[in-house]
């Protein structure tokens, strides 16, 4: 069964130098870990001039890209609406845990991420989900708390909190 649970905080807060530091913590204890990070500008994971982005660029709908050691496969929307994170977690293949950076307004579990330097207000009660905090500084309100750099206790409250996939109500989505 596939838990899921998500690393929310503004921009420059920390969430991926975070996830990559919580990754090997998670996998060490033997997990298998997949992550989905949201974009909320134009990316590219091809590189232009190679055949596959001279296919996207000619029209394909979708192209593989497939090796001995990966493959991806690259979707393009053009007119099509964003998919939703449960829209994308369905095409992702069974692990134990899926950690989500950005989708703050979605449903599932998160764990707030907080640096005082950053001078951004706190996300709860106004993001749902919130249910613990990693912070540099204790926060305005009464959630299980760790340190930012406590990468172990990260760990622990990632567990805890984590939710599986299927227990969450997709229905409930803050709207900006």
């Amino acid at each position: 069964m596939t838990r899921i649970i998500g690393l929310a905080g503004w921009s420059g807060a920390g969430k991926t130098t975070l996830m990559v530091k919580l990754l090997p913590a998670l996998i060490g204890r033997g997990l298998a870990v997949s992550t989905l990070k949201h974009a909320h500008h134009r990316f590219d994971v091809d590189t232009p001039g190679k055949d596959s982005f001279e296919h996207r660029r000619a029209g394909a709908a979708q192209v593989m890209v497939a090796s001995g050691t990966r493959w991806a496969l690259m979707t393009e929307l053009r007119t099509a609406r964003e998919p939703t994170l449960r829209d994308l977690l369905a095409r992702m293949d069974p692990v134990d845990l899926v950690i989500v950076e950005g989708f703050k307004r979605d449903a599932h579990p998160k764990v707030e991420v907080h640096r005082a330097a950053n001078a951004k207000p706190w996300m709860r009660p106004e993001m749902p989900g919130i249910v613990a905090v990693a912070s540099d500084v204790p926060a305005p309100y009464d959630l299980p708390r760790v340190h930012l750099d406590d990468v172990e206790g990260v760990a622990a409250l990632v567990l805890a909190h984590a939710a599986p996939i299927e227990a969450i109500d997709w229905a409930v989505r803050q709207e900006v």
